[in-house]
C-alpha cells in the first residue's frame, strides 16, 4: 500500500510540473465593453514584470526594452493586439470605422501614440502570410488606419501584469487604457453618430 501511495504521490508531481511547463508566461486578456448595442473588444497578451524595475526606461531609452527589438510596441506579448469594433469610433478628429485591427503603441515618456493598422496577426513567429506581423515585428506603417496621442502619467502603484481596459464609459464614448508598471496611458473616444 505504501509502494502504491508513493507512486501516486509522484504521479501527481509529475502531472502538476507538467502542466507549469505548459502554461504561458504571458496570458492572454481581453478587455470588452458595450456602449449602446455594439460591443468593442480589445484581446492581447498579458506580459508580467516578474521583478523588474522600470520596465519602460528613461530619456533616450524610453520604451526600448519593452519594444525588444522591433519599431513599435505591439502593447502586450505573443501575438499581435487585436481590436473588434462593431461602431465607427472617433479618436481626436479621427473616425476608426468599425471593423478588426492590430493595435500598436510608439512610446515617448510624455506621450504614447496609439496606432491602428490593418496588418493581420500571425498566430506563430514562422507563419508566413504577406500583411500580418508577430508581435510587432515586420511593421511598416503604410497599413496605418489611424494615429491618435494618448496622455502618460506615472501611478504610485505599479501594475505586475498589463493591463488594458476601458475606463470612464458613457453612452457616447470613454477611455481607452493602458497600464503596466508605474505608467498609465490614456485616450478618450467617441462612438460616431
Amino acid at each position: 500500500m505504501r509502494v502504491v501511495g508513493v507512486m501516486l504521490s509522484g504521479l501527481a508531481l509529475w502531472a502538476s510540473v507538467a502542466a507549469a511547463q505548459e502554461r504561458p508566461l504571458s496570458p492572454r486578456g481581453q478587455a470588452t465593453t458595450q456602449i449602446g448595442s455594439n460591443w468593442i473588444d480589445i484581446y492581447y497578451g498579458r506580459p508580467i514584470l516578474r521583478a523588474r524595475q522600470g520596465i519602460f526606461g528613461e530619456g533616450n531609452e524610453y520604451g526600448q526594452q519593452v519594444y525588444a527589438g522591433a519599431p513599435i510596441w505591439r502593447i502586450g506579448s505573443d501575438v499581435t493586439t487585436q481590436i473588434t469594433t462593431e461602431v465607427d469610433l472617433v479618436f481626436g478628429d479621427d473616425t476608426l470605422p468599425a471593423g478588426e485591427y492590430s493595435m500598436f503603441a510608439d512610446l515617448t515618456a510624455n506621450e504614447w501614440t496609439l496606432v491602428f493598422s490593418t496588418l493581420g496577426p500571425k498566430q506563430t513567429f514562422r507563419e508566413e502570410t504577406p500583411n500580418t506581423v508577430w508581435g510587432a515585428y515586420g511593421y511598416t506603417d503604410d497599413l496605418d488606419v489611424l494615429r491618435t496621442s494618448m496622455t502618460v502619467s506615472e501611478h504610485p502603484v505599479s501594475a505586475d501584469q498589463l493591463i488594458v481596459t476601458f475606463t470612464d464609459v458613457t453612452e457616447t464614448g470613454g477611455n481607452l487604457t493602458i497600464w503596466w508598471d508605474n505608467q498609465i496611458a490614456t485616450t478618450p473616444f467617441e462612438v460616431a453618430e
